[in-house]
């Protein structure tokens, strides 16, 4: 048998700018754009807008990723796999 080797894990805080660190000024150009869009009418249940058309990418990626391995993609995100599980039946992905 051969021994399988562990992926190192590493911490995404300390990615930095390295690819990651952009995800920030895309989220506030998106926003910036969104806010333009409206002409001056303030949007209703902002909050979960946005999260909806954030999580459901990152699910799929991360799934992707993880070749659908939910477990996987729980601790990648951070999340308990019942409450990654829970989510993903929410926005029906996979």
């Amino acid at each position: 048998m051969t021994p399988t080797r562990k992926k190192k894990k590493i911490n995404s805080q300390k990615i930095g700018n390295n690819g990651a660190g952009h995800l920030s000024e895309n989220v506030k150009t998106a926003m910036d754009r969104y806010f333009h869009d409206l002409d001056g009418q303030d949007p209703a249940d902002l909050y979960q807008l946005i999260m909806t058309q954030i999580e459901v990418p990152l699910f799929e990626s991360v799934l992707d990723y993880t070749e659908g391995n939910v477990s996987r993609a729980a601790d990648m995100l951070g999340l308990n796999r019942g409450t990654l599980r829970n989510r993903l039946r929410k926005y029906k992905i996979g």
